[in-house]
């Protein structure tokens, strides 16, 4: 009897029956045993060495081959030119960026100790061109604001409210969180002072915090069918009269609905968050940043009953003029001018595709906010 696997054609059982130190029918009956519960077997056991050998092998070539990328969407950019090492604390935000107030030489204090408090916890740490030339460390280089969203886990604004929008609007298409610390006046969307950094810093880098998303506006001019102008806002879309002291006549549709025409200096369209800038001042509500509203707030207008109204912003909204004349109008969306507009322009409204997303300090609370800022329940001097 011979059996496969015995090698070079000898036979099987008489050399197990050796091996085993057995004579006869005894060493015949061991390897008669063994081949039988062995050999039904062999395939499973042959599956787990190969099973085996292919995870051995496989995590040899990752540990061979892994190259840790800098981009969060392993996009790759010149590591060299950033200088960009790896993070070794527990956080979920390992690659920072960091953008200063423009043109502001009084925040490099402040830069400065933001930069070595997150050096010194081991931050990759990408600074805006500007600001950089701020820092007292020659090393770092700077990468545009534009460019930040897309490399970085989390943002932090040093400023005011028009530094965190500048950065909002960069963020927008990559859901790249913000954080603000203020160097401001009134500062709605920036939450931590100078004296707080460290402390508040601390906690939320290390995942203790509140998140919540703000929505933003999408804004287009349509001359002759198409689109000459595109841009995105954070606080409000404002189409007001320009270079001339005569009021602008504004056709205004909600969702292809005709809603009212107005003579007045011009319309605020804002978000949530916009309601406590612009929109606050020309006399609009204040509305909470969770609801999934729009308020309309006319300026100036010449019939005192025009007032502002409050819409759902899951709407597209039409504005148009109706004088017979040539008018020199502007359109803004934050701070950013949008000029040239002409009668026969259309301007377009609507919610944008993606939210941005804002971090607090565990402890935030809006009303909170709305007291400190707005000088609520205190009492006269």
């Amino acid at each position: 009897m011979r059996c496969v696997g015995g090698g070079a054609g000898k036979p099987l059982l008489p050399t197990l029956g050796k091996s085993f130190g057995a004579q006869g029918t005894s060493g015949i009956r061991v390897a008669f045993l063994l081949v039988t519960f062995l050999w039904p077997n062999k395939e499973k056991l042959l599956g787990r060495r190969a099973e085996t050998r292919h995870k051995t092998n496989s995590r040899r070539a990752s540990d061979t081959n892994h190259t840790t990328l800098p981009n969060k969407n392993t996009i790759p950019y010149n590591r060299t030119y950033l200088k960009i090492s790896t993070p070794t604390m527990p956080t979920p935000f390992q690659r920072i960026g960091i953008i200063g107030k423009c043109g502001d030489p009084g925040i490099a204090a402040t830069l400065n100790e933001l930069f070595r408090y997150l050096k010194t916890r081991g931050h990759d740490l990408v600074v805006d061109s500007e600001s950089a030339e701020l820092l007292e460390n020659g090393d770092i280089k700077g990468a545009y604001i534009e460019r930040l969203p897309e490399l970085c886990d989390l943002i932090i604004a040093v400023g005011g409210d028009g530094t965190f929008l500048a950065a909002a609007r960069a963020a927008a298409d990559f859901e790249t969180p913000l954080l603000g610390v203020n160097l401001g006046r009134l500062g709605f969307l920036v939450d931590i002072s100078p004296e707080q950094l460290s402390n508040r810093l601390d906690r939320i880098l290390t995942g203790e915090f509140k998140s919540e998303q703000r929505q933003l506006l999408s804004t287009h001019i349509i001359r002759d069918h198409e689109i000459i102008h595109q841009q995105t806002a954070v606080n409000e879309v404002v189409v007001h009269r320009w270079v001339t002291p005569s009021m602008i006549e504004i056709v205004t549709s909600i969702d292809g609905v005709y809603l009212n025409t107005q003579r007045s200096d011009g319309l605020i369209v804002a978000t949530p968050t916009g309601s406590t800038a612009y929109s606050l001042s020309a006399g609009g509500p204040i509305l909470h940043p969770a609801l999934n509203a729009l308020v309309l707030v006319p300026l100036n207008p010449h019939t005192l009953s025009n007032r502002p109204i409050v819409i759902d912003d899951n709407v597209v909204i039409e504005i148009r003029f109706s004088q017979t004349k040539q008018i020199n109008a502007l359109v803004t969306c934050d701070h950013m001018e949008i000029p040239d507009v002409r009668i026969n322009d259309k301007i377009v409204i609507k919610k944008a595709a993606k939210p941005i997303k804002i971090l607090h300090p565990a402890d935030h609370d809006f009303f909170h906010t709305l007291r400190s800022k707005l000088n609520w329940s205190g009492y006269p001097a």
